[in-house]
């Protein structure tokens, strides 16, 4: 399995303690490391080493991952970053990312791509590699895997998804709902089958690619047709789109 960590957000809704010059996943709160750091030692323990890891940040955050990198012993020879020269969405991040795994590290179609934010707060740690461990089964028999987060509140800051048919170990996804109103959201709570979507995926390279081609000719394209220096050479003509 690969891992990559989206470090490149704004983390606007934490303002003011979260600013442009120093987001969300760089603070430390109520600990001694980041958010992203945390998200780092996390996600170690379920790649073989640091060299399966991808960070995609942005040019005015390169100095804090590398700062914090070095924070927790981990050098950024020993790990990938990959910067976005300038800001766009998921969709980009993660476009960037599978061309550099397949181009500059051969990876084959097959292999799992884990997807994370990068300032999330997730415990306890065997849950998640639990988890893991069942979304990695499930991406290789070709689904997509969102992770949903079982609501505790009405919560109108949030998008929602919807599940549908159950799985062995999850359900399909029915449909996902953008940040509804005070109104809906208790209606979402009280139905029981609504999970505040936390950002996460994972799929196969190839599952993720063969989706491109079907639902973003753009982005397919860019892939197919561009070496990956020549992707971030022409990356501002990247639509602007998240992944969900």
């Amino acid at each position: 399995m690969k891992a990559l960590i989206l470090a490149g957000g704004s983390g606007t809704r934490l303002f003011p303690l979260s600013r442009k010059n120093l987001p969300k996943q760089f603070l430390k709160i109520g600990s001694e490391k980041s958010f992203f750091q945390q998200t780092i030692e996390r996600v170690l323990k379920i790649v073989n080493n640091s060299e399966d890891i991808l960070i995609v940040t942005n040019k005015e955050y390169l100095f804090h991952v590398k700062n914090q990198l070095k924070e927790i012993n981990i050098s950024e020879k020993d790990i990938h970053i990959i910067t976005e020269p300038i800001i766009r969405n998921t969709a980009p991040a993660i476009t960037l990312a599978v061309k550099f795994l397949i181009e500059k590290l051969g990876t084959n179609k097959s292999e799992t791509l884990l997807v994370t934010p990068s300032d999330h707060i997730i415990f306890p740690l065997s849950g998640f590699i639990e988890y893991i461990n069942q979304a990695q089964k499930l991406a290789e028999a070709g689904y997509l895997v969102t992770f949903g987060i079982k609501p505790t509140k009405p919560e109108t800051g949030y998008g929602y998804i919807e599940a549908g048919e159950s799985l062995d170990t999850g359900y399909k996804v029915k449909r996902f709902h953008e940040k509804p109103s005070l109104e809906k959201a208790r209606e979402y709570l009280n139905k029981g089958n609504f999970y505040w979507n936390s950002g996460m995926f994972a799929f196969t390279v190839g599952s993720i690619l063969e989706e491109f081609k079907q639902h973003c000719e753009d982005i397919y394209k860019m892939i197919e047709n561009r070496t990956y220096e020549n992707l971030i050479e022409n990356f501002y003509s990247m639509p602007e789109i998240s992944i969900d």
